[in-house]
């Protein structure tokens, strides 16, 4: 039997995506709220021994193509002759219904999936399937995503799909076609309870005063969790690690193998790569955290209370989607610009985005606070987050100039809900599995590239580190960095080092300062020890804290801005300005720091 091609259409939040993981088994990243998807995904699922081609398209109100994202929906539709599984809300019908009639404008052969028939019920509304699939001309499939309900009958519903024959008169005329979906809820939809805990919820959520400090404190509480529960967990992987390098050094040193050898694995690879896994349970904290305020709808609610910031920057609220993201990984809050309408508003977002402290720049963060700021880590740390988001509305603002946006967003608000815990464990899943893959990959090369800088010499190999290539790198930036309080070889080298990924920036200083297992007890207070007797103090820590937070991102943020961007020169720019602002930000500080204290 020949193939079935499935293309999946629907609105942003409608939970296409959802219903495509639930076919295809793939891991795709799912969020109760706009904008995740933003590009072409395909996979495949089998039912009866016939096989379905399925692709996922990024979600679009229309068919007009203003956005990025947008306009890869309409280009696939209009270039393809897909099955069209039409995804709509049900407990939406109106909103969603405004697509429907555009594409069956066009004359598609798809299937109608009601989805989120569970919340339907639990509002007590009822919807007349017979009579909306009269209406419409194409098959009315009930599912739930969510419940993993109806799948096999939407399925099916494709095999004998049709073009659709509609009851009612459909016309390209924009007013015409709101006439006729009022027509149609009139016919099929008995309305039920409003989400009454959604419009209590939303009232102080999207308050226009309350809203942006409310914001900040449940940031600041996810901050909390992520350094007490996280340094919970981390004292069983600096245990583990402990007795995994004495294991390793005596096995080599039984089996009589060559010291330098022992000193790339235990002084370069081992410390390195441990140096960052011991910060795991912290990381694992936080994208727990954000996967639950992803999920339950809360991310709608901050791209509104930002809308009239954004907007004074020439943005909408909408922009700030992707720097939301940011507090993640910077490369898919990149990708994430494609929701924007136009390719200037999309340049200024990436220009932002790298402020939003990443997951990587983390351990750095737990690392100098815990160091230097004991009774106030958290605090410290949280001001990392704060000050990047300032950093980024501020040069939005200096680019902008006086170009101000009259605040026009349109975006829905989700009924707030408990987050799935399918979803949440898949997003927190796949996050870890990025940590653990860029230490087994990208950190391990860096470990291993940093120990032979730092271990040869003019004279070829040499256990004298001062003498070393690496040592020469960093000397030469000592000038340039000493006003910024940074101005220590072994610092520079491991900021440099950090380009690659900035969990590298903990895993140099490991390997740099000779220190096997840096972030536990003994390790943390070698390293204290180490910096203190240099004259590395607090003030300087803040101040590496600052400029890890401001300069250049990892490569894999600046190739992906690089090709969405699409010009080098503007990515040159912005990584150039990235630089200059870190080291200014930097400069300031420890100069005002010093003539205070």
């Amino acid at each position: 039997m020949k193939d079935i091609k499935i293309a999946f259409v629907g609105n942003p939040n409608c939970g296409k995506t959802t219903l495509f993981n639930s076919y295809t088994g793939a891991n795709l990243k799912t969020a109760n709220w706009p904008g995740v998807t933003v590009d072409v995904m395909s996979g495949k699922a089998k039912l009866n021994g016939r096989t379905f081609v399925l692709t996922d398209l990024p979600g679009t109100y229309a068919l007009s193509s203003f956005s990025e994202d947008e306009k890869v929906t309409a280009d696939y539709l209009f270039s393809r002759d897909d099955v069209i599984i039409n995804v709509v809300d049900a407990s939406n019908l109106e909103r969603n219904l405004c697509l429907t009639l555009q594409l069956l404008i066009h004359g598609k052969t798809m299937v109608l999936a009601l989805n989120m028939m569970d919340i339907v019920k639990k509002r007590g509304m009822e919807i007349d399937i017979s009579r909306l699939e009269e209406l419409l001309g194409i098959r009315v499939i009930p599912v739930s995503a969510k419940k993993r309900t109806g799948l096999s009958e939407l399925l099916k519903a494709t095999e004998s799909a049709k073009k659709p024959q509609p009851e009612i008169p459909i016309t390209k005329n924009t007013e015409e076609i709101y006439r006729l979906i009022e027509k149609i809820i009139k016919e099929v939809a008995i309305s039920g309870k409003k989400a009454e805990f959604t419009s209590k919820i939303d009232k102080i959520l999207t308050h226009n005063f309350w809203g942006l400090p409310v914001f900040f404190i449940i940031m600041a509480v996810v901050f909390f969790l992520t350094f007490t529960l996280g340094d919970y967990l981390k004292l069983f992987f600096e245990n583990w690690l402990e007795s995994f390098i004495k294991g390793t050094t005596d096995l080599l040193v039984s089996k009589s193998i060559h010291t330098m050898l022992i000193s790339l694995i235990t002084e370069g690879i081992i410390p390195g790569v441990g140096g960052v896994l011991t910060f795991l349970p912290n990381i694992t904290i936080l994208f727990l955290a954000l996967a639950f305020l992803e999920d339950s709808g809360y991310m709608s609610s901050v791209s509104y209370i930002m809308d009239k910031i954004m907007s004074k920057a020439g943005l909408s609220g909408k922009a700030f989607i992707p720097m939301i993201l940011g507090f993640g990984c910077s490369v898919p809050a990149i990708l994430a610009t494609r929701t924007l309408e136009n390719r200037k508003d999309r340049i200024k977002t990436i220009f932002a985005v790298p402020y939003m402290s990443c997951s990587a720049k983390l351990p750095v963060y737990v690392m100098l606070s815990k160091l230097f700021f004991e009774k106030y880590e958290i605090l410290v740390a949280y001001s990392m987050y704060v000050i990047g988001f300032l950093v980024a509305i501020l040069m939005l603002l200096v680019i902008s100039k006086k170009e101000k946006k009259e605040s026009n967003l349109l975006i829905e608000f989700p009924e707030y809900r408990m987050p799935d815990t399918r979803t949440v464990a898949i997003y927190v899943w796949e996050k870890v599995k990025e940590y653990l893959t860029k230490a087994g990959t990208t950190i391990f090369l860096a470990s291993v590239v940093l120990w032979l800088l730092l271990h040869i010499g003019k004279g070829g190999l040499t256990n004298n580190v001062a003498e070393s290539i690496g040592a020469k790198m960093g000397e030469i930036l000592v000038p340039i960095m000493k006003p910024t309080g940074l101005g220590y070889w072994q610092i520079i080298v491991s900021l440099i080092w950090g380009i690659a990924a900035k969990e590298a920036v903990v895993s140099g200083i490991s390997v740099l300062y000779g220190i096997s297992n840096i972030s536990s007890p003994v390790g943390m207070g070698s390293l204290l020890k180490t910096l203190t007797q240099s004259g590395f103090g607090a003030l300087n820590a803040y101040s590496m804290m600052l400029f890890c937070l401001l300069y250049t991102p990892c490569i894999a943020s600046i190739i992906t801005a690089s090709k969405e961007i699409k010009s080098r020169i503007i990515t040159l720019i912005a990584l150039a300005v990235q630089l200059v602002i870190a080291w200014s930000v930097s400069l300031i500080f420890y100069q005002i720091g010093r003539m205070i204290i």
